[in-house]
């Protein structure tokens, strides 16, 4: 196999004249950016009833509060991975960062619930250009192999924090400060890397001279936003009916049109040819199960702690702590067996480990304790997506040329995005269905139980899968 760093320096072209920063740096600026993308996913859900109170919000507009940013977040990710591939990395990471930064800042201080919701769309867009750049700048500036393992760890790490962190993060702005403090805080932290960046990370891009495929960007844009709008809709209308199926017909029409058009352009955004590479292929659809189960564990772990047993918000992100350094032990630890183990097997292991720790937190009850119905369950889920969100993340970002890493690096995160949103859409059905409408803590526990046997069932489905598909030997093609 050809190393990465001798196909990068024939593919692609370096911009800036400068020396290159040292590693260490680059890895710190490209992990801000995503725990900014990552936090402000989950960090607004402590805040909704007082956006609801202070904005006069309904309570479907209180939803899209949420769903404005994951709509647009999943819509232009594989857009703003290909722009950062054709129009420079860093020039797109400090694009995404502003807009995302400038966002928060009229979020925060929006008047009007329309203000709110168009600043987390605007947020949304923002990060989707961001996201892809961040693995993209990391993988570029660490030649392949244990050090690059290492960097995406600390990079995974940082982003399972994030998701982690946004229910203790909000709950202290909120019960300290105001809601508004979930958006504005992004403010200075979001100023701070965006003047690193600028005086520090070095351009380049891909070297092909290509312009971006205007049709293609535009129907899987489309084709995206318009499958996410679709899954939301599940949460307030259901399954069958025609809000939920129009837009998920109409995503779905979009996505296959896409693909018509790409397999007959001459500069396709997303080449075809990248799915026949079997790390890539195979590492996203296991992304894509992953992220659907992992994705649920703490929203459903946060409405356990607070409405069955009776945590305030605070409170409930405290419960998870232990969660979020799991997390990160599970993601320093991946690249320390990667190579003595394999990639595959790694995250075969993280996988088998969430699924026990799924399986665990099955028993719940309406009285459980803290050690045996939280922390201890919560441990092993997210040890073992610490585990295996990190060797996925290193195959499929290893399986396509250096022109194309921008592009991976979109799609892992779309992978990601995308099975968690659909996966959380499904599982509230399945919690509701169980519960059968019912409020009380009993009720309410029955159906958290199931969403975690149903998600421990997705997770060994992907162990199968991943036995079977990913490549056996390291982070290369397959």
């Amino acid at each position: 196999m050809t190393p990465m760093p001798t196909l990068r320096a024939a593919a692609e072209i370096p911009v800036s004249r400068r020396p290159a920063p040292p590693t260490w740096v680059v890895v710190a600026l490209a992990c801000a950016g995503q725990f900014l993308v990552v936090l402000d996913v989950s960090v607004v859900n402590t805040a909704l009833p007082s956006m609801r109170a202070d904005l006069g919000l309904s309570a479907p507009g209180l939803q899209w509060v949420v769903n404005a940013y994951t709509i647009a977040f999943a819509g232009f990710m594989l857009l703003g991975g290909r722009a950062g591939d054709l129009y420079g990395r860093k020039r797109m990471f400090l694009i995404g960062l502003a807009l995302f930064t400038l966002a928060s800042l009229a979020g925060g201080l929006a008047q009007e619930g329309w203000q709110l919701l168009a600043a987390r769309a605007v947020q949304g867009l923002g990060a989707a250009v961001l996201a892809p750049s961040t693995l993209t700048i990391l993988t570029s500036a660490v030649p392949e192999g244990a050090a690059r393992a290492r960097a995406i760890a600390t990079w995974t790490a940082v982003g399972g924090g994030g998701g982690a962190a946004g229910g203790l993060v909000g709950g202290v702005l909120v019960d300290g400060l105001s809601w508004r403090w979930v958006l504005l805080i992004n403010v200075p932290i979001g100023a701070v890397v965006l003047v690193g960046a600028l005086l520090w990370l070095v351009e380049s891009r891909a070297g092909d001279g290509r312009r971006i495929d205007l049709p293609g960007a535009l129907l899987v844009t489309a084709g995206l936003a318009t499958l996410a709008y679709g899954i939301v809709q599940t949460e307030a209308e259901g399954w069958t009916s025609a809000e939920t199926l129009v837009p998920l017909a109409a995503g779905a029409a979009l996505i296959g049109l896409f693909l018509f058009v790409e397999a007959r352009t001459k500069a396709p955004l997303m080449p075809l040819k990248l799915f026949r590479l079997r790390s890539v292929s195979s590492a996203n659809v296991a992304m894509f199960l992953c992220g659907s189960a992992m994705f649920c564990m703490w929203f459903f772990m946060t409405l356990y702690a607070q409405n069955v047993l009776g945590y305030s918000p605070l409170d409930a992100g405290l419960a998870l702590v232990p969660s979020s350094l799991a997390v990160i032990l599970g993601s320093k630890l991946a690249p320390r067996l990667m190579p003595v183990v394999g990639a595959r097997n790694v995250a075969v292991l993280g996988a088998l480990v969430a699924a026990a720790g799924f399986g665990w937190q099955s028993t719940m009850t309406a009285d459980g304790a803290y050690l045996t119905a939280i922390m201890f369950p919560g441990i092993l889920m997210m040890l073992g997506a610490g585990l295996s969100a990190t060797p996925l993340a290193a195959l499929a970002t290893s399986g396509a040329e250096p022109g194309e890493a921008g592009l991976v690096s979109g799609l892992i995160n779309t992978s990601r995005t995308m099975g968690g949103a659909i996966g959380l859409s499904v599982m509230s059905t399945i919690a509701a269905a169980r519960s059968g409408g019912g409020g009380s803590p009993e009720a309410l526990t029955e159906g958290y139980a199931l969403v975690f046997r149903t998600g421990g069932g997705v997770l060994l489905g992907g162990v199968v899968l991943m036995l079977v598909w990913l490549p056996r030997g390291g982070a290369g093609r397959g």
